[in-house]
């Protein structure tokens, strides 16, 4: 078995007994050309079935040099998934990284903005031009409900269940979750299908798509990153924002503001509670912030 071969076998094992997402399968099989490039480079022979632990090791030490730790741990858990399906398939009889640990690494806090700062995002969109509607509707429903950036570029018209204040969304894996909307968010999106996209001329392929670029076709990811992108550099804003960032914000400000722990899980699709929790660390500083300032021996 060759590594081409060995990569194509994995991602369709991704893809249909795992259910992971086209990005996740695209970055675990960046991590195992990562390693076959490095086989080259140091001209060692070895292919997915033979590789030694050795290797692997060497492997390892090297990516440690020139990547962070976090970067290190996220290839170290991509390859031992990658050998753990070898052996699955028995491919493999032993696991080449079985002595191998990851970095210890902190729990890294997301950026996180304030409610002026949204609006201050949201009020720089120019709306005399021609995708302005557009982009307030983006970052409203990105906000308003907590989207991924791959959810909202698949959000469809037919996901869109107003009159019960939800929407469908499909999320990591295909999982579909349904996501209370807000009367803000429904009448910004309102206002561009029904003022702004309805003019326009759609890709067949694309009629039920919710957002739309300036060609009728559904907007990529990069598009939704290069919105975002130029607003912050228009508004001057010192802080390192993403589309994630109005995630993560969703679901700081919706703790802060005494929603359940388990409903924000819920909303933001997370199969795991432990991944919710990293928000509990960012309302601590906010509870500080609070007896701090209202206790009466503080």
């Amino acid at each position: 078995m060759n590594w081409q071969q060995a990569i194509k076998d994995y991602q369709n094992y991704l893809r249909l007994e795992r259910g992971l997402s086209e990005n996740s399968i695209v970055n675990y099989s960046l991590d195992i050309k990562k390693l076959e490039r490095w086989l080259d480079t140091n001209d060692i022979e070895a292919n997915p079935i033979s590789i030694s632990a050795e290797s692997v090791q060497k492997f390892i030490y090297d990516i440690a040099k020139s990547v962070n730790p976090r970067s290190q741990s996220r290839i170290i858990s991509g390859l031992k998934g990658f050998f753990n399906y070898l052996i699955f398939e028995e491919y493999r009889k032993t696991h080449p990284m079985e002595l191998i640990e990851s970095p210890k690494i902190g729990r890294k806090l997301p950026s996180v903005l304030t409610l002026d700062e949204v609006d201050t995002l949201i009020d720089a969109i120019d709306l005399t031009s021609a995708q302005g509607e557009r982009n307030r509707a983006i970052l409203e429903t990105l906000y308003g409900c907590g989207l991924r950036v791959s959810e909202l570029t698949h959000l469809k018209l037919s996901d869109l269940y107003f009159d019960e204040g939800f929407i469908k969304v499909s999320g990591k894996g295909n999982k579909q979750r349904l996501v209370p909307i807000g009367p803000t968010t429904q009448k910004y999106i309102n206002i561009y299908r029904n003022e702004v996209r309805i003019h326009k001329a759609i890709d067949p392929k694309a009629k039920d798509t919710l957002f739309l670029n300036q060609h009728g076709r559904p907007l990529t990811r990069a598009m939704i990153f290069t919105i975002v992108k130029d607003l912050v550099e228009a508004t001057g804003l010192k802080k390192n924002i993403s589309p994630h960032t109005f995630r993560h914000s969703y679901a700081t400000h919706l703790l802060e503001n005494g929603a359940d722990l388990r409903a924000i899980q819920q909303m933001l699709g997370h199969e795991s509670i432990t991944t919710t929790e990293i928000y509990t660390h960012i309302d601590r500083k906010h509870l500080t912030e609070i007896i701090n300032r209202y206790h009466p021996r503080k």
